[in-house]
């Protein structure tokens, strides 16, 4: 007789509650095998991912477990998310952080409320962006270029992190490529007088019509006067055989244009055997003279020490005179001229020499070896004249016809008005030289003082420029 308060076997037989849990059990496993079997064959539509359903497993208490209820725990499905691509950046999604008590069916709901793709890539999407992910193809130069405006040469070069002018062929450019007139504007200078200046600042720079021509034409002399002339000294003598033709007031002019329009240093030198009057000429005065220079030459080796023995005063022209004793003055010979000139050589670019009368003097001969250039100044008369032609034939019969032929004459008419057709006079010279030129009369040179550009007439401030550009002309002749 059976115990009422045992239990009755578990045979698992139908229609007991054992047996319809158990299969319960079997006939749910079924069909979530079933279910996962369709998943995998089924063809997801465009447009959407597959879905998958839930499935309930229910856990029997036959397993022997005496806590069991058998209540039935819902798993929630998983959805496949769509593949990415190359072309599509991917955004994570952010899960809310959960507690570390919350129960993991909480993660699994946040996990499904995910933002999904809805688009499915299509076959061809997929194949390329996995083929770009595994291989990426390759830019060429010429891609380069056209995205981003670079010539292929620039593109195809290795930088190796420079600069691409520092992949130029001729290197990068130096520093002396920043010049002014790269970095500034040129902007023209305004007119220097006359109704074209009034123009211009009445319209207030805005109308510009330049210089005329004749400004032009002098801004052009100046810059032949002021030619370098290379590296070593210039010596150019004055000449006259008959005194009183200016040939001292021609080289204080010529002189002072040349220094006041060249850059480098520019002296005339007395070298008159007797009296001479270049130092009464010119502007200044100097405590030393050309024979105390001939003394002084062994300890005068810097050109602060020559400075003592020229004069300067007033005008960027030095002058070396000469003895105002005459009986000293004779003394002044043909080596005295050589070491004085060797010495002015070393700081000075041009030398004038005004030479005393005649051609036969003790200081002509190493005159005329040192000189470049000649100029040979004559009178308004009728005896000046032949005398200054006489000196030309004086010259060729001692062999100098490279000064002939190079020589500079100058009529000087700076003293007065004469009778004589001064026009017949520059016509025989020009057939025997190449250059003639006239000094017209001038108050402030007749007078025989010193001498000031700033008081001379706009003409023979003018004559005396052409006399000096015809002179570096000279000079700069080959």
């Amino acid at each position: 007789m059976a115990n009422k308060n045992s239990k009755p076997e578990q045979t698992g037989e139908p229609g007991t509650p054992e047996g319809g849990a158990a299969e319960a059990t079997e006939t749910a496993a079924e069909e979530a095998e079933t279910a996962a079997e369709e998943a995998e064959t089924a063809v997801a539509p465009a447009g959407a991912a597959p879905a998958l359903p839930e499935v309930g497993l229910e856990l029997s208490a036959a397993t022997g477990d005496p806590a069991s209820t058998g209540a039935v725990q819902t798993i929630a499905p998983v959805t496949a998310a769509a593949p990415v691509t190359a072309a599509a950046p991917v955004t994570a999604a952010k899960v809310p952080a959960q507690p570390a008590s919350a129960p993991p069916a909480a993660v699994a709901t946040a996990a499904t409320d995910m933002p999904q793709s809805t688009v499915a890539p299509t076959a061809a999407a997929a194949a390329a962006g996995a083929t770009a992910l595994d291989d990426p193809a390759p830019m060429y130069v010429e891609d380069y270029a056209a995205a981003f405006g670079a010539p292929a040469e620039a593109a195809a070069a290795p930088h190796h992190g420079a600069s691409p002018r520092r992949q130029r062929e001729d290197g990068p450019e130096p520093a002396a490529a920043l010049t002014s007139d790269r970095l500034l504007n040129k902007v023209a200078a305004p007119p220097v007088g006359g109704w074209r200046l009034w123009l211009y600042k009445a319209t207030f720079g805005t109308v510009n019509v330049g210089d005329s021509d004749k400004v032009r034409l002098e801004r052009a002399q100046d810059n032949l006067i002021a030619s370098r002339l290379g590296e070593r000294t210039r010596f150019v003598p004055v000449l006259s055989r008959k005194g009183g033709v200016g040939k001292t007031t021609v080289t204080t002019l010529l002189g002072m244009v040349l220094a006041d329009t060249r850059e480098d240093r520019v002296i005339a030198m007395d070298a008159n055997p007797d009296r001479g009057t270049l130092s009464d000429r010119s502007p200044g005065s100097a405590d030393f003279t050309a024979r105390n220079l001939v003394k002084d030459r062994f300890n005068v080796t810097t050109f602060s020490q020559l400075s003592s023995y020229v004069a300067r005063d007033g005008s960027r022209l030095d002058v070396l005179a000469s003895d105002t004793d005459p009986a000293v003055a004779q003394a002044f010979d043909d080596s005295d001229y050589r070491a004085v000139t060797d010495i002015l050589s070393k700081y000075y670019s041009i030398v004038l020499t005004d030479s005393g009368t005649g051609m036969v003097h003790s200081v002509m001969k190493g005159t005329l070896e040192k000189a470049d250039a000649v100029v040979l100044v004559s009178g308004g008369s009728v005896d000046e004249a032949r005398l200054a032609s006489e000196t030309l034939s004086w010259l060729e019969a001692h062999g100098r016809n490279d000064l002939v032929a190079n020589a500079t004459v100058v009529v000087n008419m700076s003293g007065g008005q004469t009778q004589v057709d001064i026009a017949q006079i520059e016509e025989h010279f020009r057939s025997r030289v190449r250059n003639v030129l006239r000094i017209p009369y001038d108050k402030h040179l007749a007078e025989g003082s010193r001498v000031e550009l700033a008081k001379l007439r706009p003409a023979t401030r003018l004559a005396v420029k052409e006399l000096a550009a015809v002179v570096v002309s000279e000079l700069t002749r080959p």
